[in-house]
């Protein structure tokens, strides 16, 4: 594992910097599009594959580091688990959305489906159909 003075050189920082989570992530794809080794030719590929592979070393080594600092990134994963703060206890609202949605289906079932049959029935009395295959 790379010490985190050279995983900064690597990627390009002063050796003594701390750099944030963006500006690790910028330089690691800079560096991983100049040494990538597709896009060297046969003979050095070989070269170019083993700096790549320790420039992604250092990625994770300082991406490790950066993140046990405390960064944007901890902080992000605890809003993401705590959600939405509750208001006046949280799960009380959830009635007050039901209940609509209760109405409407109990009313469309009550109501209008009892009229859609009324009104099939009457059509199909108008017009009877000349196809055996419909009822």
């Amino acid at each position: 594992m790379l010490a985190d003075d050279e995983a900064r050189v690597l990627l390009g920082f002063p050796p003594n910097s701390c750099p944030t989570l963006p500006q690790v992530k910028a330089a690691y794809k800079r560096k991983v599009w100049e040494t990538h080794p597709d896009r060297f030719p046969d003979h050095e590929k070989s070269n170019a594959e083993s700096k790549f592979k320790s420039i992604a070393e250092a990625y994770s080594c300082l991406l490790s580091g950066v993140r046990q600092d405390g960064s944007t990134t901890a902080s992000y994963s605890h809003v993401v688990r705590s959600g939405v703060p509750r208001t006046r206890g949280g799960r009380r609202n959830q009635f007050l959305i039901g209940v609509p949605f209760l109405f409407i289906i109990m009313g469309t079932v009550a109501l209008g489906g009892l009229n859609v049959a009324r009104a099939y029935k009457k059509q199909k009395e108008a017009y009877p159909s000349h196809n055996p295959f419909l009822p």
